[in-house]
């Protein structure tokens, strides 16, 4: 099994040669490792000209269940774009293209699903557990298939790609949603509108995605004819979301972001950990996926790792990380598109002021927003009331309505 690098008519002359070279990379015979490869995303010499183009793609699959007793119909395909970090520099990303086998729309829309937590090791990526029967976040995404929606997941920055997750790092989430975007237009195996309707949607730090990439597809992403945003439970603020999420039974969500906005601000946190505190860090970025994760490191408090006894939430509050989550923070610039903002009173996780605040910041800045409470109790049953909430709003604004606001 090889690549198949796909033309993409965005792609200069000069580069396409090079890139096909560069991208033919061989897979490993039997079970697909497609994640695991290494990727050229350090060659910016190969890399398509424009941001979201396609640099790789490969017929895939998506399951329901581990068994891979139940898939999906429809076609995946999984593909590798050209996206940029937060500091601008050229990457790689990886995702998957889905796409369903009938579909009401003459022009079919494309819905980008930004996943949730998934960790941090490759093997975490949505492309592969999408393939494998182990994603979590399987039935939203079908149910979004089921409305005639074609449907791109991404990876993200660093998942199925060499590096490490650059976990709610605003700017490249954003970024690599957007992008994922334009290279499901751009992909010619499924030949999907190249300016049709789009929407965003995603829960948790896929919230966090879906609401950033919202804010900067007016100056990102421009063409994209964008309909709305349905924004499920987003970690909008930093500070607030790690007090709440430290110690807690999702405390290994707080390491998580620790390493991934180290990452990509270039900052090394080990004078910060005992031994202990690098071995568990370590664990976590290198090989434990969300649910391992959770069962693996319960109430996970950051002061039981740290050299001085103290919780790394008290550095979030000095420099350099004090500016580093303030870039992090949502709500400071005006999405262009009408947002559904949904959040459960009883969030365990991201409390529901967070995504109130967020609504609030909005519409001062005058966008549309409608904010949808809900009382389903804890974080991961809630991801059912967006749901619930947001395929007839998503309809809606497909079909060209206005859309309500709470504001």
């Amino acid at each position: 099994m090889t690549y198949r690098p796909v033309p993409a008519v965005r792609i200069t002359a000069a580069l396409t040669a090079a890139a096909s070279a560069a991208l033919a990379l061989a897979a490993p015979s039997g079970a697909a490792a497609w994640a695991d490869q290494p990727r050229p995303h350090q060659r910016t010499a190969f890399l398509a000209a424009g941001n979201g183009d396609v640099l790789s793609s490969e017929a895939g699959a998506f399951h329901l269940d581990p068994l891979k007793a139940i898939k999906v119909r429809g076609t995946a395909h999984r593909i590798m774009y050209r996206s940029t970090d937060r500091t601008g520099r050229t990457i790689a990303v990886t995702g998957t293209v889905l796409n369903p086998a009938t579909s009401p729309y003459a022009q079919r829309p494309i819905v980008a699903f930004t996943p949730g937590t998934q960790g941090l090791a490759d093997k975490c990526a949505p492309s592969r557990q999408l393939a494998d029967g182990t994603e979590y976040e399987a039935l939203p995404i079908k149910r979004l298939l089921d409305q005639g929606y074609a449907v791109v997941v991404t990876d993200y920055q660093g998942l199925g790609t060499p590096g490490v997750h650059t976990y709610m790092t605003r700017e490249a989430q954003g970024r690599a949603v957007l992008d994922s975007v334009r290279a499901a237009q751009r992909l010619d195996a499924v030949n999907l509108p190249d300016a049709g309707p789009v929407a965003l949607y995603g829960y948790s730090q896929g919230g966090g995605a879906t609401a950033a990439a919202a804010e900067l597809a007016p100056t990102y992403a421009p063409e994209l004819k964008i309909r709305g945003a349905v924004v499920g439970a987003p970690p909008a603020d930093m500070n607030t979301v790690a007090e709440s999420m430290d110690g807690s039974a999702y405390g290994a969500f707080f390491n998580y972001a620790l390493s991934g906005l180290a990452t990509a601000y270039n900052i090394d946190i080990a004078p910060y950990l005992t031994a202990h505190g690098k071995r568990v860090t370590n664990d976590l970025r290198d090989n434990l996926c969300t649910t391992q994760a959770l069962a693996k490191y319960p109430f996970l408090n950051s002061r039981f790792l740290t050299t001085d006894g103290r919780p790394l939430t008290e550095r979030l509050k000095r420099a350099p990380w004090n500016t580093i989550v303030a870039d992090q923070q949502l709500g400071t610039r005006k999405p262009a598109v009408p947002a559904l903002l949904s959040h459960s009173a009883l969030d365990d996780v991201i409390p529901q002021q967070v995504g109130k605040n967020l609504a609030a910041d909005w519409c001062r800045r005058g966008a549309t927003v409608k904010f949808a409470g809900n009382v389903v109790p804890g974080h991961i049953a809630a991801t059912e009331a967006t749901s619930a909430d947001g395929l007839p709003w998503l309809a809606d604004r497909f079909a060209g309505k206005t859309a309500p606001t709470t504001c």
